[in-house]
């Protein structure tokens, strides 16, 4: 039956790894003032009526620290990326010169950064009420063990165990959050 535990707890451990690389793939998507690629991660375009994201269409590059291209494998799709920067509502006004998307990157200003910080704490709230769900259903799994007769000693363990990797997972989150305040709130 411990077993079953540590697999219960390997399992847990796991889930709360995908939970926080998830915040930071979609922490990376903020950004920060600095122009990148991964800001136009989430951009769909309307490829011949399929939603398809920007990077299968077309290069994304940065020019310079404040500058962003796009340039589209087939020229017909221009009109449509720029279509869909604008519509993600990223606060991005692509330039057309008829071959390249020039994107220019606005300097972040106080309550924009503010904006940013909040949306950075709910991503990371995102993933502590991710990391909270993992917990109740690794619980739940102990919890039914008991019912299956392992001593109750062992139970109490196991919980133990489950919420200090809980709280763990919880500090990380905070401290992955605050890292992204300082650099979103740096100029």
């Amino acid at each position: 039956m411990t077993e079953e535990i540590e697999l219960a707890k390997s399992e847990f451990t796991e889930a709360n790894g995908k939970s926080i690389a998830h915040l930071e793939a979609e922490l990376l998507k903020i950004r920060a003032g600095k122009a990148s690629p991964v800001m136009l991660q989430g951009v769909m375009v309307d490829y011949y009526g399929s939603p398809t994201p920007l990077s299968q269409l077309a290069n994304v590059n940065t020019m310079d620290a404040r500058t962003l291209t796009v340039q589209p494998w087939e020229k017909s799709m221009l009109a449509e990326c720029n279509k869909a920067i604008i519509n993600a509502n990223l606060g991005l006004a692509p330039q057309d010169n008829g071959e390249v998307l020039i994107i220019n990157i606005p300097p972040l200003t106080e309550d924009r950064r503010r904006d940013l910080v909040k949306k950075a704490k709910a991503e990371g709230e995102n993933a502590k009420v991710a990391i909270r769900n993992n917990r109740k259903d690794a619980m739940d799994f102990i919890k039914n063990l008991k019912a299956d007769g392992v001593a109750e000693d062992i139970i109490k363990v196991a919980e133990s165990d489950v919420q200090d990797i809980t709280n763990a997972f919880v500090k990380k989150i905070d401290e992955i959050v605050d890292l992204k305040e300082k650099d979103i709130m740096t100029i």
